[in-house]
């Protein structure tokens, strides 16, 4: 027979201390209304809570003295639970997506390419431009280089040339990121 596991919460809140879990002898108290009462010890703390019918949640324990507040234990579990649901709707990975070009592209192809990363510019996404030589293209990298350039200056609105193009074997890579503004 499994043992049976009961999970009060899934989430990465941390648990505070509360009430007599806290076993430090001074505390700096707040209290419910975010008024610093001052340095008190830990009785006249949970007196103090007693007396408002209300919790001492341990919201510092790393300061010194410690600091608590005077509050109602579920209500600062639902206000932070609620608060670390925001921020998580907030955050935003950065993805690289990548152009591929070729040494000889036309200049109508090369402004649809670019039209694409800055579309993938605008949603704050970087842009990795890369360009491969085939054959008897590795004689002519400079051509390679000049598309870069013109890529880059179509581009120049959107981002800003974060990594410069450099050979990696065949490959003539360039990375773009999104002007801090946008």
């Amino acid at each position: 027979m499994c043992p049976r596991f009961d999970f009060l919460e899934v989430g990465t809140i941390k648990e505070n201390k509360i009430n007599e879990e806290i076993r430090d002898k001074e505390l700096r108290v707040i209290d419910e209304n975010g008024t610093m009462i001052g340095v008190m010890s830990r009785e006249e703390a949970l007196a103090l809570a007693e007396e408002k019918n209300l919790d001492l949640v341990n919201i510092s324990p790393n300061a010194t003295p410690p600091v608590c507040k005077i509050t109602d234990y579920g209500k600062f579990r639902y206000e932070a639970q609620k608060r670390e649901k925001d921020n998580k709707k907030k955050q935003r990975t950065m993805q690289v997506k990548e152009v591929r070009l070729s040494t000889f592209i036309e200049e109508h192809d090369l402004q649809v390419k670019a039209n694409t990363a800055c579309k993938f510019l605008e949603d704050g996404d970087k842009v990795k431009v890369s360009l491969r030589f085939r054959g008897r293209e590795m004689g002519h990298t400079d051509l390679g280089r000049e598309v870069m350039s013109r890529f880059a200056d179509l581009c120049a609105e959107y981002g800003t040339v974060d990594k410069k193009p450099n050979m990696e074997g065949r490959v003539l890579s360039m990375f773009l990121a999104p002007k801090s503004g946008k």
